[in-house]
């Protein structure tokens, strides 16, 4: 006579959430608990547990999901997956449009106050659903802003991924005031002020991911306009070597930062990441024994052991103000957000020649342009001269995605493009389209740096006002590889297109 026989074995990497269940339990108890109900490749219903020992609620679940057999694993484990179930589960597709009624009844103020965990947030009114699967979308899409847009006759969302903004929504006109009246609710504005811009933050978290977001409100004349930066506490690049810069441009970046003193520029348009460039050579320079105090606008991510102070004019703080004040607390590093003005680039030279590295960014095309838009600004060729200790230009282009791109073979015109004398043997990559770059054919970004030294021949030029071509000129006869060519290496190693660093380059 045999026994019943045992169930087939399995991995438990096989495991798939059961949605049915995953819809019944709240996720704060599959949290608490540590208990996920799955299936196996048979079809068969198991609890996956990090806590075998907890009985009560292993029988709890039972009790939904009828008599399935606990597997064991370890806790970390565990709560990954649920956070990963509870993801897909609150997937915004069909709720966004189709799950909203034609006809609104709410009071925008219902709004709950603060979101803790956007999957643990309760769904008290339709616009509160709206908003929360925009932003979770846009979270789980990589987004970095998400554009609010009213128009004549419809709410128009739009995300920007990779530096591209891709439409999202279009929505009836009427779901405009109410889903930003919610955004300034949680970002704590004031719903009543819609004549005036506005500035505001939220803090959020999605299954264990901690989001700070940047809110700006202004008036157009179909309504406010809200704009939210998204920025992932998880993706920030901390390291240099995290930043795609090569050997040689890398060991010279190092070699600007181990000096007690200059002031190192990093340029670029709005978006090319130099805020990123700068955060990460913070992180590089704390050793714990340096005094690091930085003035900014915002303050974007948050540092432990290092003193960042928010720019804000309704005081008077601003970055002259802030700088002068920073001088005072004996700084040994300082770091300005932007030198907008020749007060903050002067106070910022004079603060690198008395013994203080100094690292600011600036608002150029390229590296030459620079130093003399220093000297446009009113500061003296022999201070610029005399303080420099390099300039990094940088530009972001997206990154072809790995699993579609598809290769061909250059023309001597695509190679003259991106600054190549001929085609090269390798091939070039043209992008494809596939579910996981979400048919745009790309999958992150990548910089590319151009990096110009102050050395002796530089600075002598800078004394005799030399123009930014015959820096330029110069430093390229010198070794500078230029963001162009720096491009063209991504493109021959097929990390990004020829469109792409076109893109970027040609918008100067």
């Amino acid at each position: 006579m045999t026994g019943p026989a045992s169930p087939a074995p399995f991995d438990p990497g096989e495991l798939h959430p059961e949605t049915a269940l995953v819809a019944k339990i709240p996720i704060g108890y599959a949290r608490k608990h540590l208990l996920l109900p799955c299936r196996t490749p048979s079809g068969e219903i198991v609890l996956l547990s990090g806590k075998p020992e907890a009985r009560e609620a292993i029988d709890e679940m039972r009790f939904l999901a009828g008599p399935a057999r606990v597997v064991p694993a370890p806790s970390e484990e565990v709560l990954s997956r649920i956070d990963a179930a509870y993801e897909r589960a609150h997937s915004p597709e069909h709720e966004i449009v189709e799950g909203l009624p034609g006809e609104w009844d709410l009071d925008p103020t219902t709004a709950i106050e603060e979101t803790r965990d956007l999957l643990e947030s309760p769904d008290e009114a339709p616009v509160i659903r709206f908003v929360h699967s925009v932003l979770f979308r846009a979270i789980r899409e990589r987004s970095s802003d998400i554009h609010f847009e009213p128009y004549e006759k419809e709410l128009v969302v739009r995300n920007r991924v990779d530096g591209i903004l891709y439409p999202m929504i279009t929505a009836p006109r009427k779901w405009h005031a109410p889903a930003v009246s919610r955004v300034k609710v949680m970002a704590g504005l004031d719903i009543a002020e819609r004549r005036l811009p506005q500035d505001g933050r939220i803090k959020i978290r999605l299954g264990g991911r901690e989001i700070d977001i940047r809110v700006s409100t202004v008036p157009t004349s179909f309504g406010e306009r809200a704009v939210l930066r998204l920025l992932d506490r998880g993706n920030v690049l901390f390291g240099l070597s995290d930043m795609g810069l090569d050997p040689a441009d890398l060991a010279t970046f190092e070699r600007f930062l181990s000096r007690s003193s200059g002031i190192l520029l990093v340029t670029g348009p709005t978006g090319s990441g130099k805020t990123t460039t700068l955060y990460a050579a913070l992180r590089h320079l704390d050793s714990g024994t340096k005094n690091i105090i930085t003035i900014e606008d915002p303050v974007e991510y948050q540092f432990q052991g290092i003193g960042q102070i928010q720019v804000n004019p309704k005081i008077q703080l601003t970055f002259a103000n802030g700088l002068r004040s920073i001088l005072r607390q004996d700084p040994d590093i300082i770091m300005v957000g932007e030198i907008r003005d020749a007060e903050t680039a002067e106070i910022a030279i004079q603060a690198s020649l008395t013994g203080h590295l100094v690292l600011s960014t600036l608002h150029t095309n390229d590296s030459a342009s620079a130093v003399t838009r220093l000297v446009d600004m009113g500061i003296e060729p022999f201070l610029v001269a005399s303080s420099l200790s390099g300039v990094v230009a940088q530009r972001l282009v997206r990154r072809l995605c790995p699993d579609c791109k598809t290769p061909y073979a250059p023309t001597a015109v695509d190679a003259r493009s991106v600054g190549l004398p001929s085609p090269p043997d390798t091939p070039f990559h043209r992008p494809g389209g596939c579910g996981k770059c979400l048919q745009t054919g790309y999958l992150g970004r990548v910089a590319l740096f151009e990096i110009l030294p102050a050395d002796e021949t530089i600075r002598s030029m800078i004394l005799t006002r030399a123009d930014a071509d015959g820096i330029r000129a110069l430093a390229v006869s010198r070794g500078m590889r230029t963001i162009l060519a720096a491009g063209a290496e991504k493109v021959v190693a097929g990390v990004t297109s020829v469109e792409e660093v076109l893109r970027v380059t040609q918008e100067e």
